[in-house]
This record gives C-alpha cells, sequence and structure tokens, in this order.
C-alpha cells in the first residue's frame, strides 16, 4: 500500500525569514538529524518525523534568542521524493535585559572585594547583547573558572536562572556562586615514584605550605614535569576528601523554548549545577573560613634506559655511522646522561653528556667530555674537551607558532693540529659562546612558510700566549609557498672573527664553507684560506642562495637552485665562489633524500651532492 511504502530521505528547503546565519545554521543541523531518520520509515512514521522537525526548528531558534517565532512545515513532492518547505517567521530577537550577579562564601569578605568587582565587569554576556544560548553556557562557565582557579577551588554554581519576558523580548539573567573557603595548599605528597628521586618534584614544585591555592601555578608544575626526560605522564593537582555528589535536579534554568517537550530542550548545556556529577565540599567545611589541602602530585616514569642507532650516506663523508645510549637516572641523581659515538670518513666523535632537569625558569643546563677527530681538506684537528651549555626554549604570546632558543656555552679545550705540508701544533684554549635563535615556521622538520633568524657570538683566549679572540655571526633564512607544493627559499649567512694576526684560533671559529649545505658545486669545507697544502678557517664569511622547488606530489619534487659565497681574509679580499644547478627531492620514510648536481664556476667542476639518513 501507498500508506505503507518505504520513504526516502526527504529534501529540505528552509526559508529563513532574514534570521543571522548561526541560527540557520542550527536550524539546518537539527532538522537535517531527523531527517536522515525518514530513510526506509513508512508513512506513518513520516508524519511523526516531521512533527519533529517542526519541534526541532522551534528549539534550534530558542538557542539563538527567538522565542516567540512562527513555523510551518509542509510537505510535498518533487522528481527526487517528498519535499520539507519550512518557513520561518522569526519574530523579536531575546536581548539580555539585566544580569545579577551574586555571591556567597569567603569571597564576600572585603580583602576581595577589587576581584568580586572585576568578575562583574568581565561578565561575557551583558545587557543589550543577544541571548544565545551557547552564549549563556559560555559566561556561567567562565565565570564560575575564574572564581574557582585561584584562591577557592571547592566554588559551585548554586543558581541559575533566564527569565523571559516574551512581550518585550528580554532575558532577566541571575547567577549565584558560592565560593566556600579559601583553600591553601598544605604539604606535599608523591605517588608513582619509583626510581626518580623525589627531590626531582621538589625542584619544580616549589611553594611554602600554607600558599594561596592556583591553578595556573599547578598547570606550570605539571607542565615542566611533563617536559622532563623523566616522566612519561604527569598530573598535579589538591587532594580532595569526598567523593563526586549526585547533581541537582535540572530546574534552575527556566527559559522554554516553544514546542519542546520537555525543559532540557533549552537547558544549557555545560551548566556545572544542572549537569553532571561534581565534587562537594563536606559539609564540615566553613564556607566562610579557610581549609588546607595537600598538593599531590601523580607520575608515571619513563623507562629508565634508551638506545637508538644510525646509518647516513652524503657524498662527502660516504658511509656514516651513529649510536646514541641515554639513561635517565645516573647514581640515584636527577640526571640524564647521553654518551655515543659517531664514525664517518672526515670525523670521528665520542662523547658523554650530563643534562640537568629544567629549573623553575626553563633553563637546560649540561656538561660534558668530547672527543673529536676531523680530517677534512689537509686539516687534520684532534680535540680533548670539556664544556658547559645552558639553553632556554620559549614561545612566542599566546597561540604564536613563533619559538625561541638561546644557548650559551663554555668550552675548555686541547687541540692538536696537523696541517699538511706545513705546522703541528697544540692550542689550548678557553672558549664563551651564545646564540640567540627566533623561528617561525609551519612545519619545524620540513618549513614550506616561514622564517628563521640565528645571531650569535664567542670571546675566547688561548691559554699558553694568554692572546685573546672574538666572532660574530648572523644567518636567516626565509620560505614562500608557492601555489600548493611548491616552495620558494632564499638563505644567508655572514660571520666575522677578530684577532691578532698571530694569534691561531680554534678550527671551529673560523671560517669555511662549501659542500651540499653551504656552496653546492665545491668540495666540503674547501673554499677558506689555503695555508701550505690545507685549507683552514677565514676570518671572514659571506654565503647567499636562492632556490625553487616544485613538487609533481607530496613525495616527489625537482630543485633549481644558486648558491654564492666566500671565506676570506677580508670580506675585501672576497671573490665570489658561483654554483648552481638542479636536484631532486625525495621526501621517505627513513628521512628526506637531496640529490643535487651542481656546477661550481670557480673551479670548472660538475659535482653530485647527496644525503641520507636511516634511524634505527
Amino acid at each position: 500500500m501507498a500508506g505503507e511504502a518505504l520513504a526516502k530521505r526527504p529534501e529540505i528547503i528552509v526559508d529563513p525569514g532574514g534570521v543571522p546565519p548561526a541560527a540557520l545554521q542550527a536550524i539546518t543541523e537539527a532538522v537535517d538529524a531527523i531527517a536522515r531518520l525518514a530513510e526506509d520509515q513508512d508513512g506513518g512514521e513520516i508524519n511523526r518525523l516531521r512533527r519533529r522537525a517542526r519541534d526541532a526548528t522551534l528549539a534550534a531558534l530558542a538557542t539563538q534568542g527567538y522565542f516567540s517565532p512562527t513555523v510551518t512545515l509542509e510537505a510535498g513532492t518533487d522528481i527526487g521524493g517528498e519535499t520539507w518547505d519550512i518557513g520561518i517567521v522569526s519574530g523579536k530577537r531575546t536581548t539580555v535585559g539585566s544580569v545579577d550577579l551574586a555571591f556567597t562564601g569567603r569571597i564576600t569578605r572585603p580583602e576581595f572585594a577589587d576581584r568580586v568587582r572585576k568578575l562583574r565587569e568581565d561578565w561575557l554576556l551583558k545587557a543589550g547583547q543577544p541571548f544565545i544560548n551557547s552564549d549563556w553556557n559560555k559566561a556561567k562557565s567562565t565565570l564560575l573558572d575564574e572564581v574557582s582557579s585561584r584562591d577557592f577551588m571547592l566554588a559551585r554554581m548554586t543558581a541559575s536562572q533566564a527569565e523571559i519576558e516574551a512581550d518585550t523580548a528580554s532575558a532577566a539573567l541571575r547567577v549565584t556562586i558560592d565560593s566556600g573557603p579559601q583553600v591553601r595548599m598544605g604539604e606535599l605528597t608523591t605517588d608513582g615514584l619509583k626510581r626518580v628521586p623525589e627531590k626531582l618534584v621538589e625542584r619544580y614544585v616549589r611553594y611554602s605550605p600554607g600558599a594561596a591555592y592556583d591553578q595556573n601555578k599547578l598547570d606550570t608544575w605539571q607542565q615542566d614535569l611533563q617536559s622532563t626526560a623523566f616522566f612519561r605522564g604527569a598530573f598535579v593537582s589538591l587532594e580532595q576528601p569526598g567523593k563526586a555528589q549526585p547533581a541537582p535536579a535540572p530546574n534552575a534554568d527556566r527559559a522554554r523554548a516553544p514546542g519542546s517537550t520537555d525543559l532540557a530542550a533549552a537547558t544549557p548545556a555545560g551548566d556545572p549545577s544542572v549537569s553532571g556529577a561534581m565534587p562537594a565540599p563536606p559539609p564540615a567545611y566553613d564556607s566562610n573560613g579557610e581549609v588546607t589541602l595537600p598538593v599531590q602530585v601523580r607520575v608515571v616514569e619513563a623507562p629508565p634506559k634508551r638506545f637508538t642507532g644510525s646509518i647516513g650516506v652524503d657524498d662527502e663523508a660516504g658511509l656514516r655511522v651513529e649510536s646514541l645510549y641515554r639513561q635517565n637516572v645516573v647514581f640515584g641523581q636527577p640526571l640524564t646522561m647521553e654518551t655515543g659515538f659517531s664514525v664517518d670518513r672526515l670525523q670521528q666523535r665520542v662523547y658523554a653528556d650530563f643534562l640537568l632537569p629544567p629549573n623553575e625558569r626553563g633553563y637546560k643546563d649540561s656538561f660534558g667530555l668530547l672527543y673529536d677527530h676531523s680530517d677534512i681538506q689537509g686539516l687534520d684537528v684532534t680535540r680533548y674537551a670539556l664544556g658547559a651549555t645552558r639553553l632556554q626554549e620559549r614561545k612566542g604570546a599566546g597561540d604564536s607558532r613563533v619559538e625561541y632558543e638561546t644557548r650559551w656555552g663554555m668550552l675548555l679545550a686541547q687541540d692538536h693540529v696537523k696541517i699538511d705540508g706545513g705546522d703541528q701544533y697544540i692550542l689550548p684554549t678557553l672558549t664563551a659562546t651564545a646564540e640567540w635563535l627566533r623561528r617561525d615556521v609551519d612545519n619545524k622538520y620540513d618549513p614550506r612558510e616561514g622564517n628563521l633568524i640565528a645571531v650569535g657570538g664567542g670571546v675566547g683566549v688561548t691559554l699558553d700566549t694568554g692572546e685573546p679572540y672574538t666572532r660574530a655571526r648572523l644567518r636567516a633564512q626565509k620560505w614562500w609557498p608557492i601555489g600548493k607544493l611548491d616552495v620558494l627559499t632564499v638563505r644567508g649567512e655572514v660571520g666575522r672573527v677578530w684577532s691578532n694576526s698571530k694569534v691561531r684560533v680554534p678550527d671551529d671559529f673560523g671560517f669555511r664553507t662549501g659542500g651540499a649545505r653551504s656552496i653546492r658545486g665545491y668540495k666540503y669545507q674547501s673554499i677558506g684560506v689555503q695555508r701550505d697544502d690545507a685549507v683552514v678557517g677565514a676570518p671572514t664569511l659571506l654565503v647567499g642562495s636562492i632556490e625553487y622547488d616544485h613538487y609533481f606530489d607530496e613525495r616527489w619534487g625537482m630543485g633549481v637552485f644558486v648558491d654564492a659565497g666566500d671565506a676570506a681574509e677580508s670580506f675585501g679580499d672576497m671573490s665570489m665562489a658561483v654554483g648552481y644547478g638542479v636536484g631532486a627531492r625525495v621526501r621517505t620514510p627513513a628521512g628526506p633524500l637531496f640529490l643535487d648536481v651542481a656546477y661550481g664556476q670557480r673551479d670548472r667542476d660538475l659535482r653530485l651532492h647527496f644525503s641520507l639518513g636511516i634511524a634505527f
């Protein structure tokens, strides 16, 4: 029979009658949810769903402040099946007529008068604004959060009411917050510590027992603990005696949407006073007094030891093997030890670093030992060193993606230097360095848009002769997205060393360039000052590059580039070494692969540059 035929989903046509886009979206979402139920239903069920669709339209209008609308739903048919034509005459939109915020509990004492006044000033849903359900909920939850986040952790919303006057289309809002007693932080308790000593927790969770409760402090302590290598998770809170109490019946909000079947259709969701279970202070608490609650830190410790390794290959160093062993508690102390090695044809390194956990100001201190040997372009250097570093990392204000890094270092080193066809000597030095870096990119490891700038320098002295030396360096890079996948990159670097002409400075203080990540088309670090049969560090450096990368898809691409620069005795002595070429770009699961063919104009030579790393 026709009445029993299965129905298709009806087509919805809404005449909004001048309601704003937010209200139309709420109506569309509500009606679409019901229309989906119309598929494969018989005729009797379809009639019931039409009534539900009209009621849902009325309820959606009420959430946007329209409490006296006229809504019609006419069913029809077209070539595709049934249609629902919904016509709306919204009527006058309800606005907030008055706001009454009341407070009870300890917060009513004279010392909190300024805070109460500010709470009233910061109330989000003010007189004259449209009465919108989501704004009403947000204003209440924000008010409760502002009270309970400091001093009054046990604060509750004891009443919230919105009385709608249909004739004047106005809403009278009333909210009552019971602050409860003033909460102070008591003794520190920890849970979950096994290997990590408790003094590590005390390094971050710093306060004097009896201090006023402040949720921002608890959040900061929790984030600091989670940022260390010692814990996989951390949670900091105040212990709350008593269990969650059943919520009161949902009768606090009295704004009812026309056509709704019960109060819940018009009750703002998320109201702490009308939904869910909530912790209530035990009856023994004096709402006008004070209470001290212990600070509890619960942690899950990270694995104590970790071993990683990697194999890489590039055009200059050939095969490279690296290994790292990490242990995050050393001799029962809250230290992280990292020790490892890296070996390739040009350089061999063995090191042991000890990293202290970040302090309350975010400084990450470390110290370590190093053995390093390199033989590059006729300069053979063996270094034994003891160093210390302080690193501070911080984010930009608000939701900014900007990141800042500041690094200070001190290095005591003894270098054994051999120059092919020339001198051999021992160079003991003490050097202090500093670098400031600002990074603003869309992706830290594969940027398409943004910029990076770093400024650094250092001062040092040769310990055998007492001669000083100084260095400054600036580098910058900028990425511009072109189309959906392409990238234009410009980078530059400039550096200068000041010293007596007879002073020998450490190899890493002078400047050499050339190779895959500097000036392509030339051998690695082959551009510098020629001394005997070797290339040694120069007092000045200037490098620039422009590159355009075109990607055929998310994985495969190609690039064209021009690099230029020099490292010389002075900027006036420079003769730019230019390199240009093309390259392949491949994003692989093992890491990015760069394969460039570049022509070095100064050497009149064509060189292949490539690099790939695999972690294991």
